[in-house]
């Protein structure tokens, strides 16, 4: 645990995941105060009705760095981030099965009937993803030129600045409604239970305990 702590610091996402995590959470007996659900509130580090447990609630990308870096020995994140940051100190023993969606390659609607990705060498692109978006790209000989973005990727090609984009796609309803289409798939996307490897060998009973614990709740809905 980092110097000073006393407790487990678990690292969760704000945005769309966060009422899926929830269930998890409550499932496995950790209920955080009221405040964490309080839209008002400015806090970011939260109590819990466990009482060796406090959450923090961060940017899906910065769960990575939290637990990597041992601020959090525990947190939640999307194998998204898992795979654009891939840090040695995280070790990620369960896909729990929540904030399902997929990483794609899309571009606007007008470029699909004359466009054949086979035959791309070159791709500039917009994305909140470079490490992961040359690799893919690399893998088929494609050199990827990466504008990285934080958000609203879509809004990119239509304002000249590339493209195509590669970005996270859950229903295909904003990429629907800002005309760009799907062309290419490029990973499964689901939320995984994070550890810090350091935390894990330094409290396997407290941190592995817990890894077991989320175990039997996923194995339970699976059943």
């Amino acid at each position: 645990m980092s110097a000073g702590s006393e407790k487990i610091i678990m690292a969760v996402p704000k945005g769309r995941v966060l009422g899926e995590i929830l269930e998890v959470l409550r499932a496995a007996g950790i209920v955080p105060e009221p405040a964490f659900e309080d839209s008002q509130s400015r806090q970011l580090r939260f109590t819990t009705s466990v009482a060796a447990i406090d959450l923090i609630r961060v940017r899906s990308f910065d769960v990575a760095t939290f637990v990597a870096f041992g601020a959090a020995q525990m947190g939640v994140a999307g194998n998204d981030v898992l795979m654009e940051f891939d840090y040695a100190e995280i070790y990620a023993p369960l896909d729990l099965g929540i904030g399902v969606c997929h990483l794609a390659v899309a571009e606007p609607a007008e470029m699909v009937a004359g466009d054949d990705p086979a035959r791309w060498s070159h791709v500039r692109i917009a994305t909140k993803y470079p490490n992961i978006s040359r690799r893919h790209f690399a893998a088929r000989g494609v050199q990827a030129e990466c504008i990285k973005l934080n958000g609203a990727m879509e809004l990119a090609p239509s304002l000249g600045l590339c493209r195509r984009i590669v970005d996270l796609v859950q229903t295909g309803a904003t990429l629907k409604a800002n005309g760009l289409v799907e062309v290419e798939k490029i990973a499964d996307v689901t939320s995984r239970l994070v550890v810090n490897r350091a935390a894990l060998k330094t409290l396997p009973r407290e941190v592995g305990g817990w890894v077991q614990r989320f175990q039997e709740i996923v194995n339970g809905a699976a059943a």
